[in-house]
């Protein structure tokens, strides 16, 4: 049965491929939009992520980030197709501007390595692909359930010399082994962490399972953390990369202080573009006390 899912999740994959940006985008929204109007699970886990985050909107604010959060999760669907099967040269094209780069290649001049905070926000495939084509990177991943699928993502990820390393022990060396040679290591953060590899702390305003793995790795080497992500411009226009310095408080080997300030980094981010982060993720589900939210 897996195998078959695998098989249907490719093929739909190279279907959106063969559309322009624009109809993939359209596409993706119209989901989006049903998903919005079924109020389905994933509609009503966004819902209770996006009231807990954000208190200070009324309720028809609130369902308003709700409809528009679901249609861009619908768009980045709708963009695997070109993030994937396009050529490179033609995905890297999409990309209109890029600001604050300066940030990264400052830091790899100087010999330091830099670990990359990329939320799961806007498209971070389009975000790797940029990386990749300029910087030596490895990036951390947990490979999808469906084994054609996993093959797929490392054999495109790695396209143009990126390594991927899993998140277990193998993973870990391979990142120490980047840092220390003062190169890139990406991480998606912002997901709950696997029993046992995470600590509670803080994200907007509210207590977050939150992995231990960045913390310490910054604090074990002394990177240069700085967080980025890939917007998506309205109309089918492209998208553009940002890059911000990350506070240095992430470096600390304070376990709860350096989470909190990752989370607040990842927070940061999320904050310019609210409605292109990806909120049916059960990021809330266990609190400190065992109980569960979702």
């Amino acid at each position: 049965m897996k195998h078959l899912k695998g098989w249907l999740s490719i093929s739909v994959l190279y279907l959106l491929a063969l559309l322009p940006l624009s109809k993939a985008q359209l596409l993706g929204g119209y989901i989006g939009k049903r998903t919005y109007k079924q109020k389905n699970k994933a509609y009503k886990i966004t819902q209770m992520n996006i009231q807990l985050c954000f208190p200070e909107l009324n309720a028809g604010q609130q369902d308003e980030l709700v409809k528009e959060s679901l249609i861009e999760t619908g768009r980045l669907a709708g963009e695997m197709g070109m993030s994937w099967i396009w050529s490179p040269g033609r995905v890297i094209r999409k990309i209109r501007k890029v600001h604050n780069e300066e940030l990264l290649s400052d830091a790899l001049k100087a010999g330091k390595g830099v670990i990359l905070i990329a939320p799961h926000l806007g498209n971070w495939e389009v975000l790797g692909l940029h990386l990749s084509t300029k910087y030596k990177l490895t990036s951390m991943y947990r490979p999808p359930k469906i084994e054609l699928m996993d093959r797929l993502v490392r054999r495109k990820r790695a396209r143009l010399g990126s390594k991927l390393a899993p998140a277990n022990v193998k993973g870990v060396r391979m990142a120490m082994k980047a840092l220390k040679a003062g190169e890139v290591l990406g991480i998606l953060p912002d997901q709950e962490a696997d029993k046992g590899s995470g600590v509670f702390a803080p994200f907007f305003g509210q207590e977050s399972y939150s992995m231990k793995l960045l913390p310490q790795l910054a604090a074990q080497t002394g990177a240069v953390v700085i967080s980025a992500y890939a917007k998506r411009l309205p109309d089918a226009q492209g998208f553009e990369i940002f890059f911000h310095q990350a506070s240095d408080k992430i470096n600390d080997k304070d376990l709860l202080s350096s989470a909190t300030a990752m989370n607040a980094e990842v927070e940061f981010c999320v904050r310019q573009v609210p409605e292109q982060y990806q909120w049916e993720y059960k990021r809330f589900q266990h609190c400190s006390d065992g109980s569960r939210r979702y």
